[in-house]
Order: structure tokens, then C-alpha cells, then sequence
């Protein structure tokens, strides 16, 4: 996780009402690790590996885009006090990519794998 990434770690979320607050409608895009993603409350997702523990949550308030019921904020490049809240549900790595370095007629072979660390991620709320 750079430093460039606003993500906060926080000890307790705070939901009111039926649905826990939140309009079902409501989306939100937001950037991590270096990728954008579409999220709305209850969606779970795969990032980049982050720096907090499993089990907490965390804020996120690079929010690129708020949309739902028909309105639409857009940031330039972050819509101004838009944060969306997240439950860390694990870590772990990625699926093996195999890396295969080939150079024709001179015996020339390499294989190698990695695997990303991955972080699971449920939106518990986005707030504007």
C-alpha cells in the first residue's frame, strides 16, 4: 500500500435503520491499488494487497463516482467528503502465473511463477 492511498483503519462501523442506512441502489467507483472498481453495499471484491489486519475495517475515500437513483456525482478526481466503508475479510495470493522465457535454437529456457498477494474485501456502506 503506497502512501498515496488514503485507507484508514477503523474499530466499529455505524448502521441505522431497515436496511442498515443504505440505499440499495447506491454505487459507488473507487480506485485501490492502482485499479477502479464498481462497488455497491454487500458486494465483495479482490484487491491489491493492503496493509491492515483481518477482521477490521477500513475507509476508503478515494471515491471516483457516486451513482444510484437516477443522480451522479462525479469527482474531479475525488467527489469532496464521499468515503466508502469496508469489511477485511482475508488475505491471501492469487493464482499461480507461470513466466516462460524462450529463446529459439539455443537451449535457452526459463520457467518461473508468481502469485499476488490479494486482499477479500465487503463493502459494509458508502456514504456522501
Amino acid at each position: 500500500m503506497t502512501e498515496a492511498e488514503n485507507v484508514t483503519e477503523t474499530t466499529s462501523s455505524t448502521t441505522t435503520g431497515a436496511n442498515g442506512g443504505h440505499n440499495r441502489n447506491q454505487y459507488a467507483v473507487i480506485e485501490t491499488g492502482g485499479k477502479q472498481y464498481r462497488v455497491g453495499v454487500g458486494d465483495k471484491l479482490t484487491v491489491e494487497r493492503l496493509a491492515v489486519e483481518a477482521g477490521t475495517d477500513i475507509t476508503i475515500d478515494r471515491v471516483l463516482l457516486l451513482g444510484g437513483d437516477g443522480t451522479t456525482k462525479i469527482g474531479t478526481p475525488v467527489v469532496d467528503g464521499a468515503t466508502v466503508t469496508a469489511h477485511v475479510d482475508a488475505h491471501d495470493r492469487g493464482e499461480k502465473l507461470i513466466i516462460f522465457k524462450f529463446k529459439a535454437k539455443k537451449r535457452y529456457r526459463r520457467r518461473t511463477g508468481h502469485r499476488q498477494e490479494q486482499t477479500q474485501l465487503t463493502i459494509t456502506g458508502i456514504s456522501a
